[in-house]
């Protein structure tokens, strides 16, 4: 089994930045792939950002280029999330999500697609 326990988020001004933070315990070294997704009230939970263990690829989805910035310390077993800029529009609660494959290190898009959450923490930016 695997734990994922997310911090670091608050409330900001337009502009302001943050860095959401992702800690996991339990089976960790099956953890290929890590990625943050959001939830909006009203909306459905969407695509962020992810990580690949693979060489440490990455992917944004296009409202998160050039904004924010995936990371991941294996040593601390800790996923980072780096949001700069932020808009009211970023205004969400984010949650830290982790997909177990040893021969699968793809990144994925679609929530249906990992096998482990967090609880969520909340972003909020005023304008």
């Amino acid at each position: 089994q695997v734990q994922l326990v997310e911090s670091g988020g608050g409330l900001v001004q337009a502009g302001g930045s943050l860095r959401l933070s992702c800690v996991a315990s339990g089976r960790t070294f099956s953890l290929n792939v890590m990625g943050w997704f959001r939830q909006a009230p009203g909306k459905e939970r969407e695509f962020v950002a992810a990580i690949s263990k693979n060489g440490g690829s990455t992917d944004y989805a296009g409202s998160a280029k050039d904004r924010f910035t995936i990371s991941r310390d294996y040593a601390k077993n800790t996923m980072y999330l780096q949001m700069n800029s932020l808009k009211p529009e970023d205004t969400a609660v984010y949650y830290c999500a982790a997909k177990a494959s040893l021969t699968d290190w793809t990144i994925r898009y679609n929530t249906y697609e990992y096998n482990y959450w967090g609880q969520g923490t909340q972003v909020t930016v005023s304008s």
